[in-house]
Order: C-alpha cells, then sequence, then structure tokens
C-alpha cells in the first residue's frame, strides 16, 4: 500500500486537521483524543486502497511490466471514443481541405501501430491547427497538428511520432496518469467516508473536458523514453529506418532552445525534448537493424498541397494574433491575404467574420461566418458565432438554432451563456438557470458573470444557497450570527431567522436585519442578544432574505 500511494497517511492527516469551508464559523473542541477515529479512518483507507490494488493490478501490455491501473483496457476505448470527436473539436477540426495527406498519415500510422502487439482501434487524423503538436487519447485515437507536419522531412520521421504516440496508446500511459491522480483522490474520498459525520461539508464546459487536457498532458520522463524506444521498434518493424527518430530528436532540441512560442505551446509542452532523449534514440537505433525506408520523396509528395497552402495560414495566424492585439487594420489585411492566397478555407472566412463582430458589422459578420459554414458544415466555432452575432442582430431563433449545435459540436461557455441570456429574456427561468450553471462550473470570466446572473435570479428565492451563516457567541453568552456573501455582487436586505424555545417550550422564531450592504466574499453579523448559546452546538438561524444591490 505504501508503495502505490507514498505519503497518503501523512496527507490524510493534514486534510483532517483543514478548516471548514469559509463562512462556517464553527468552533471544535479539539482538547480530548480522538484515537479511536483516527484508527477507523486509516482502516478505511487501508481497505479501500487494498480493494483498489487487488483489483488494479495488470500488466502492461508493451513493457510487460506488473502496474496498477484502475481501469480496463474496454473502458479505456470507451472513454477515447466518446472524446475523440470534442478533442478535434476543440484544436481546430479537421483538416479536410487535403484528404489524401490523412489517407497518407492514416496508412503510415496503422503500418507502424499495428507492430504493437495491441489490438486498438487505432486512427489517425490531421488537424487543422498550426501549432506543432501531436496527441494520443486512449484506446488508440491519435491527432498530428497540420502544424507539425510541415515542420517534418521524411515519412520516417512521421512513422517515429506516430510509433512514439502509439505507444502512449497502447502502453496505457494515460489510464497511468489517471490512477496516479485517483491516488491522489483516496485521501478526500476516505476522509469524507471516515468523518461523514462532522461538520465538514462540501472548460470547455461539461462531459466534454472529460479529456480535453489528458490527450496535451504532460507525460513524465519514463513515459517519454519508453515511448521513443518502443515506437523506434515498432517503425523498424513497420520497414523505416529508425535513426529518423534520432533526427527528429535532435530537430526538437535545436528547436526547443530557439524557444519559438508555437512550439513552446505545443509539442515541447506534452512531450519535452532532451539530450538525453537523442542518446537514448541513438543508442536504440544502434541495436535495431539497419537501414530501411526514409521516404522523403514520398513524405514531399504527399505534403505538396500543404505546403503550398503554408503561406496562406500564416498570413492567417498572423491576423489572429492581430486581432487579438485589436489591430483591426493589420488582421482585416492579412485575413483578405490569406483568402487571397487560399479562398477555400473556411477558417480564414471565419477570421473575417470575427474581425466584422467585433466592428460591430453584425450583417458583413454573419455573411462571412455563412460562407465559413458553406465550406466546413461541421464546425462548432463558425456556428457558435453566428450565433452571436443573430443574437445581437434580435434573430433569436435563428441564434438559439446555432448556439444548440455548436454545443451539439463542442459545449462551451459562451453558447451556454448567451442560450441563458436567451431564455431569460423570454422567461424561461429554468432553463436560463440551467444553463447560467453550466458556465458558472467552468470558471473563468465566463463563469463569474454566469454566477452573477444566477444569484440575481435565485437569491431572493433560495437565499441560504449563496449567503453562508455560522453562529458564534459573545462574552455574555449572546448569540452572534455571522454571514458571509459568496456570490460576486454587492448583497443587501439580508435577514436571519433564529429558532428557539420559549419558556413553555413551543418553537418560536424571531428575525433579526444585516444592516447595509456585505460586498463579495465579507462577512457582516448581528448580536441577538438571545442567550445562553452554547458555542459548536449548533446554529439556530438561517438566510431567509436577501437582494441583489444593484
Amino acid at each position: 500500500i505504501e508503495a502505490l500511494a507514498p505519503n497518503l497517511f501523512h496527507k490524510l492527516e493534514q486534510s483532517h486537521e483543514a478548516s471548514p469551508l469559509p463562512g462556517k464559523l464553527i468552533r471544535r473542541d479539539t482538547s480530548w483524543a480522538n484515537d479511536e477515529g483516527d484508527v477507523m479512518r486509516k482502516a478505511t483507507i487501508f481497505f479501500l486502497l487494498s480493494f483498489l490494488a487487488i483489483s488494479g493490478c495488470s500488466i502492461n501490455p508493451v513493457t510487460g511490466d506488473r502496474e496498477f491501473i484502475i481501469m480496463s483496457t474496454a473502458q479505456e476505448i470507451e472513454l477515447g471514443k466518446q472524446n475523440y470527436a470534442p478533442m478535434q473539436q476543440s484544436q481546430g477540426g479537421v483538416y479536410d481541405v487535403d484528404p489524401e495527406l490523412t489517407a497518407y498519415v492514416q496508412r503510415v500510422g496503422q503500418s507502424v501501430a499495428s507492430q504493437s502487439g495491441v489490438n486498438l482501434p487505432y486512427d489517425f487524423v490531421v488537424l487543422n491547427n498550426s501549432v506543432p503538436n501531436a496527441w494520443a487519447l486512449p484506446g488508440g485515437k491519435i491527432a498530428i497538428n497540420r502544424g507539425l507536419l510541415t515542420e517534418l522531412e521524411s515519412e520516417a520521421e512521421l512513422a517515429a511520432v506516430l510509433g512514439h504516440e502509439a505507444v502512449h496508446a497502447a502502453a496505457r500511459h494515460t489510464a497511468q496518469q489517471q490512477t496516479r491522480a485517483m491516488l491522489l483522490q483516496v485521501g478526500v474520498m476516505g476522509t469524507a467516508i471516515a468523518a461523514s459525520d462532522s461538520d465538514y461539508s462540501g472548460l470547455i464546459v461539461g462531459g466534454a473536458n472529460v479529456l480535453a487536457q489528458a490527450g496535451l498532458a504532460r507525460y513524465g520522463r519514463k513515459a517519454e523514453l519508453e515511448s521513443d524506444a518502443y515506437g523506434m521498434q515498432y517503425m523498424s518493424k513497420a520497414g523505416y529506418d529508425p535513426t529518423g527518430a534520432v533526427d527528429l530528436q535532435e530537430t526538437f532540441v535545436r528547436l526547443s532552445e530557439g524557444r519559438r512560442t508555437d512550439w513552446l505551446s505545443g509539442l515541447f509542452a506534452s512531450h519535452p525534448p532532451s539530450q538525453e532523449r537523442v542518446r537514448a534514440n541513438m543508442a536504440t537505433a544502434a541495436s535495431l537493424p539497419g537501414g530501411g525506408k526514409r521516404g522523403e520523396r514520398e513524405y514531399q509528395a504527399a505534403m505538396r498541397k500543404t505546403i503550398a497552402a503554408k503561406p496562406a495560414y500564416e498570413a492567417y495566424d498572423e491576423g489572429r494574433k492581430a486581432l487579438a492585439e485589436q489591430n483591426m487594420d493589420l488582421a482585416l489585411a492579412k485575413a483578405s491575404e490569406a483568402l487571397r492566397l487560399f479562398p477555400n478555407e473556411a477558417h480564414f472566412h471565419a477570421l473575417r467574420g470575427d474581425i466584422r463582430l467585433v466592428q460591430d458589422n453584425l450583417d458583413w459578420a454573419v455573411t462571412n461566418y455563412n460562407r465559413a459554414i458553406q465550406r466546413r458544415e461541421n464546425f462548432f466555432y463558425y456556428h457558435l458565432q453566428r450565433g452571436l452575432a443573430k443574437k445581437e442582430l434580435g434573430q433569436v431563433d435563428a441564434a438559439t438554432a446555432d448556439l444548440e449545435h455548436s454545443i451539439e459540436l463542442l459545449p462551451t461557455a459562451p453558447a451556454h451563456y448567451a442560450l441563458g441570456d436567451i431564455a431569460r429574456a423570454r422567461g424561461n427561468l429554468p432553463a436560463a438557470i440551467q444553463h447560467y450553471k453550466v458556465v458558472a462550473q467552468a470558471g473563468g470570466e465566463y463563469g463569474q458573470a454566469a454566477s452573477g446572473e444566477l444569484a440575481r435570479l435565485e437569491l431572493p428565492q433560495n437565499p441560504g444557497a449563496y449567503i453562508n451563516r455560522a453562529c458564534s457567541a459573545d462574552g455574555n453568552g449572546n448569540l452572534i450570527v455571522s454571514v458571509r456573501n459568496e456570490t460576486t455582487l454587492q448583497v443587501q436586505g439580508i435577514q436571519v431567522s433564529v429558532q428557539y424555545a420559549d419558556s413553555a417550550g413551543r418553537q418560536q422564531q424571531r428575525r433579526f436585519n444585516i444592516n447595509g450592504q456585505v460586498p463579495p466574499g465579507q462577512v457582516a453579523s448581528v448580536n441577538t442578544g438571545m442567550g445562553p448559546y452554547t458555542a459548536g452546538s449548533g446554529c439556530p438561524a438561517q438566510v431567509v432574505a436577501a437582494e441583489v444591490a444593484e
């Protein structure tokens, strides 16, 4: 158990001594020993880990090592299948303007992955993204960006990239990462079970974010070296020259030293290069049969159309950067340049639409998004942006259709937030609340705004959900009720109700006002003058009224 989760019990001790949630000002008597509770808590964790250890041990299908993974292969395959399309959407969509290139990548990928001996439904896709990157989801779903393909020089280098990613899938590296993450949560789970009678209580948005980061996660040193070594074995068995992997790593190290921002945010963030990996690849290549296919001419022939379009995508990327910097003239010039070089790329039309949207030229924005959708119908972003533009134009039904379609492709905070606004304007408050709650859970600027809208809608009817209360005693033993504003808005008109038994034993209630406004995250109190109150005996007060101070 200690080998599976080192220092876990130490973490549990720290979590057990943690303070209550903010605003829960409840005192505890810690002067008495709790040895029995500690034993029960540790026993709970021990049995949980024992169960996981028995059920989670498996053999790594690539290395043959015995490993601890809390996920079956069937679960991995299903997880990858469910998240493959959302991941593609979130990374720029499928690069569909050159289907011959995608077919070529699939052939090379399948030839290498078939050497793994691991029966997975491997699939390879090229994404329309200029950031140099590649990733693998559980179950053999593998993607490579257009931006990485334009940096490679041979089919052997492509085989090295795809073989490396195939090992990540075959060796279950993502499942290993998730197991480690789950072990860190066992302490929290066990504490919750063992202390259930205590006073403790409780992206892209929604379920689409389950693996949004898993495919782009930074693998550990062991996983990277393992994927390099076995990937080279696969490519050698498939007939490729394994020195292509050495050339590839040498190129990556050189580029990392130049610290290009696109590489730093792409492949190097998830697959950090190093001289150690270069040396390891050299040693592996020396142990494998010499020779094999390099495929420079074949690769250049497959990349001909994409290389020809590279200046157009470079102009597009510069236009996106200019738009982010609010340089509208340069952004528009670069969008026009990209369209002149390659008029059939839908992303370029969407860029022009984004510029028009920022300029409040809504009709032209819709026209540009229409052109993008005509060229690529099933990409979430075009429908999202057209829906937002139509919402501003007052075309509510059309906006709703676009926004809902965008969510079907990839749930996003802007789409849910806009649909919340539309539902609220139509008087459909349950639907508005549902959309805002999805956004609020995602955090960020949209999440903060959605939390504010939720407070406006729900605070009058459910003030206790947004205003925490706690009870304490003054020096004379009289009850003090404190409230904390958990919203992002100024709140006023807070009332608390105190329940008590009169001299005849009848239950009575008294209301007290919290004077003035309470800023977000701040605490205010009222001394009720009622007593005696024993600290820690339970709080007899409830928040019964509050309103947003507009």
